[in-house]
């Protein structure tokens, strides 16, 4: 009796175990920790003043630790995850107004013929072929190259809950993707829902993409859901004078195109972007407000460590009518960034980099409009500079 118990302890034993003898795994633990010494010219509101602090979330890479893994399956097909959370060094909470993996979780299917199909919280088009055509993006900047407001979200403010994404292989250098975020309101299988579509095209030097985002109702009372609200302390993205006063509109949508060019050491870009808040309610006569983003970057690589960066950006918020017969939103915003990144090693760098901002106008308040680079806090007036220098370091 005890001879055939033991059998059948070690056959139930070695099924238990076969999956892990026959297919291929893997899973990486990665990260990045990005820390910076920020400078801002001019913050605080109507009260003004200067303001020194660490920040480890808006670099050239917010830092970041997290999992990825794959399961080959066979005949090109791979089943994988992906588990990544923001960090904020300075207090060791996580980043992404405390979501545990607020930067992205997924799993999904891949395979190298056809392309992925995830499941989970994840980056949208904006990011995969909007971003690259900005200088934020193109660039290697963080906050200073970030467009103001991030209204077209290029800079990943927002990620996509309850999002179902597919993503292209690559075909002689095009890819295009799309993703669908389930609402899960019930009674209305539209409501807190959205899409988001893009594609690329590289060709030796040239890059050309362009993509587009429409979401409905993107402002939800429950922390967590909604686009604007996406994060677990459901904080708003229309928290700034840029657009706090569009808060009520139901439905939001953006899209971006624009292009690059490599000569040699010199990469060259450009992108267009137009953001639109629509449906915006009752106190409103014109129903819809309007934003154009427009940019210019150019990066040179001197040698194989050190590289310089140098963007400028122009965005225009068109007037919305209310009701009352006041005018809003007729609001300007020059920015220029400039950006020296030099690598100690392979995995590490320093970078110094700066933003000056100057703003007129009309805010979405109806109050003169004010500068606020990177959403880091409104200027007690229409300029403002920021200056970061940091540390990055990959693992």
């Amino acid at each position: 009796m005890k001879k055939i118990t033991k059998i059948m302890l070690g056959c139930a034993t070695a099924g238990a175990f076969a999956p892990l003898a026959h297919a291929q795994s893997q899973v990486t633990i990665y990260g990045i920790l990005d820390e910076g010494i920020m400078y801002q010219s001019n913050t605080g509101g109507a009260t003004g003043g200067k303001k020194v602090f660490l920040d480890s979330t808006g670099g050239i890479n917010g830092s970041r630790w997290g999992l990825t893994g794959s399961e080959d399956l066979g005949a090109g097909l791979k089943a994988i995850f992906t588990l990544e959370s923001g960090i904020n060094l300075n207090s060791g909470a996580a980043a992404q107004g405390g979501t545990l993996f607020g930067r992205q979780i997924f799993v999904g299917m891949k395979s190298d013929k056809y392309g992925s199909l995830t499941f989970g919280r994840q980056y949208d088009m904006m990011f995969y072929f909007g971003q690259p055509l900005t200088s934020a993006g193109s660039q290697a900047g963080s906050a200073p190259f970030l467009h103001p407001g991030d209204l077209d979200n290029t800079g990943n403010t927002i990620r996509i809950n309850n999002a179902v994404r597919y993503m292209s292989a690559n075909y002689a250098g095009l890819t295009f993707g799309g993703e669908y975020s389930v609402g899960g309101v019930a009674g209305n299988t539209t409501a807190n829902s959205g899409y988001s579509l893009g594609f690329s095209y590289v060709r030796g030097p040239v890059l050309f993409g362009a993509a587009f985002e429409y979401f409905k109702n993107p402002t939800s009372a429950t922390a967590g859901s909604g686009l604007f609200t996406d994060n677990a302390n459901g904080a708003t993205t229309l928290s700034q004078s840029l657009n706090k006063g569009y808060a009520s509109a139901a439905a939001y949508q953006t899209a971006i195109v624009g292009g690059g060019y490599t000569i040699g050491p010199v990469t060259l870009t450009t992108s267009y972007s137009n953001t639109q808040y629509a449906n915006l309610g009752t106190t409103f006569v014109d129903k819809t407000a309007r934003f154009d983003n427009i940019d210019f970057a150019a990066k040179y690589l001197y040698n194989p460590y050190l590289a310089f960066s140098v963007a400028y950006d122009y965005l225009k918020g068109h007037q919305v009518t209310m009701v009352n017969g006041n005018a809003v939103g007729n609001q300007h915003y020059n920015q220029v960034s400039l950006m020296a990144d030099y690598l100690l090693s392979k995995r590490t760098d320093v970078y110094l980099e700066g933003a000056w901002q100057r703003a007129s106008g009309t805010s979405s308040t109806g109050a003169a409009a004010v500068a606020d680079i990177a959403n880091l806090g409104a200027s007690s007036n229409n300029h403002q500079f920021l200056l970061r220098a940091a540390l990055r370091h990959r693992f």
